[in-house]
Order: structure tokens, then sequence, then C-alpha cells
């Protein structure tokens, strides 16, 4: 390869780079997809939830309301419980 083929070629790449780097940030500014977990909505409806299970609410209960679906009621009280046994962890560790 001789110096002319060379810069070329290094042209092409250096004009690959800056097309991938807009992309990049094309890509950057496209809203996330999937669930968002702990912001506003979802703290307020976690909370509603643990509220009326702790208050005796069974899931059927608590999904009947409409608020929830059953899967994401099953969600909130798996994340329930692994606060709690996180919570006792600390507690016997204290003790």
């Amino acid at each position: 390869m001789n110096l002319k083929e060379a810069l070329k070629r290094i042209e092409k790449l250096e004009n690959e780079i800056s097309a991938l780097r807009c992309e990049i940030e094309e890509l950057k500014k496209r809203p996330q997809a999937g669930r968002k977990q702990h912001d506003e909505s979802w703290t307020a409806s976690y909370n509603e939830f643990i509220y009326q299970y702790k208050n005796g609410h069974t899931i059927v209960d608590i999904v009947k309301s409409g608020k929830v679906s059953r899967r994401t009621a099953y969600r909130y009280l798996e994340y329930y419980r692994s606060l709690n046994q996180i919570a006792e962890k600390r507690k016997d560790k204290e003790v």
C-alpha cells in the first residue's frame, strides 16, 4: 500500500467514525424502552400496594381494584419480601 492509498483509507475510516458518532448521539436521544423502576409513579403505585397488603387485603382483592395487574402485584410482593429479608439480616448482624 502506498501513501496515497493509506491516506484515502484513513479518510474513509474517519468518515465512518464520524457517522458512527452521529448514530450514537441519535441513539442516546431515543427514549429508553422497558419498565422504569423506582420513579415517582412506580413508588406511588408500590406504596399503595404495600399499604393495602399490610392492611390485610389479598393479592386478588388488590388486583380486582384495578390499580395494578396480577403480575405487577406479585413483583411488588417479591420486592417487598426481599427488602424485609435484607432488613432482618441487618438486624441480626446488629444483635
